[in-house]
């Protein structure tokens, strides 16, 4: 839920400077650029599977990216491809959801069916089948340096975090959520501080919740420059 407006507010003051000037690509955003003069690719634009088919290498001073890879059928060829969009001396930010905050070692994702890998950092230890450690993704970039890698986690309540696999009451504790949602939604009725009620009233009543419908990140972000040649 507005995941780039979210990891905008626990980013340095003097991050936009650093590291979106010029030219900048927000692949996936949808309407959540990650700042208003970057230029959004989203799937009216093109299928960012293959964005070398619409967009011509070293074109941009930053390419963006948040909650996107995961939705990408060979995240390993994906980013690489993106890469070649970047300048030399020029940054590539990439966010994804972290495999045990988000997915909670379920798969296929409860809270999203078009999930088609999961992330993880510096670990070789995955529960999913379909896990890339998105460091060791960024450390296989031509000419790459990795300025950070870095779990981000705030507003995540772990005492909501279920590894269980749901059984039949569960399910339908969560669908009462998600319609209740939905209903207050349509009202106009809901904000942030109302959702992270929510998961904490339905946690309790032994519904996996989805934190990051609230205020909550469970993401990874990992910022790679090109280093000139």
């Amino acid at each position: 839920m507005l995941e780039s407006t979210k990891t905008r507010k626990i980013r340095p003051a003097d991050f936009d400077e650093v590291y979106f000037p010029g030219s900048v690509l927000d692949i996936g955003c949808g309407n959540d650029l990650a700042v208003p003069h970057a230029q959004p690719f989203d799937l009216k634009h093109g299928d960012a599977n293959n964005i070398l088919n619409y967009l011509d290498p070293n074109s941009f001073n930053t390419v963006h990216s948040s909650h996107c890879l995961e939705h990408m059928f060979q995240p390993d060829k994906t980013i690489q491809d993106w890469w070649q969009l970047v300048k030399p001396g020029g940054y590539m930010i990439t966010v994804v959801p972290h495999e045990d905050l988000y997915e909670q070692r379920q798969w296929p994702s409860r809270f999203n069916s078009d999930h088609k890998a999961t992330f993880r950092l510096k670990t070789n230890e995955t529960w999913s089948d379909c896990s890339y450690d998105l460091h060791e993704l960024c450390q296989s970039l031509p000419q790459g340096k990795i300025i950070s890698a870095e779990i981000q986690d705030q507003g995540y309540n772990y005492a909501l975090q279920n590894f269980e696999p749901e059984d039949n009451n569960a399910r339908a504790i969560r669908a009462k959520q998600i319609e209740l949602i939905h209903q207050l939604s349509k009202k106009n009725l809901l904000s942030i501080p109302l959702l992270d009620e929510l998961n904490i009233f339905f946690s309790g009543l032994g519904a996996v919740v989805d934190q990051t419908v609230g205020s909550a990140l469970a993401q990874i972000q990992v910022i790679v420059q090109k280093e000139c040649n």
